[in-house]
């Protein structure tokens, strides 16, 4: 696979929209792994340094798909 920027050999994938990145490329942002709830109050498991690619726009809310609602 190769960078999405450069084309250079990728070392890893974005963990928000899988864009190929290498090494001078690449960024890191927080990911939500799991939510759960704990004593009435949700919680969240994150990864502070999931790998980022820097082109994409991970939406800062979470998207209603009515569509799906069954």
């Amino acid at each position: 696979m190769d960078c999405w920027h450069c084309r250079r050999t990728a070392v890893g994938t974005c963990r928000f929209c899988g864009r190929g990145v290498c090494e001078d490329h690449a960024n890191t942002k927080p990911f939500v792994l799991e939510l759960f709830r704990a004593n009435e109050s949700m919680k969240a498991l994150v990864v502070e340094d999931a790998l980022f690619c820097g082109a994409c726009k991970p939406r800062p809310a979470p998207v209603d798909l009515p569509e799906l609602d069954v």
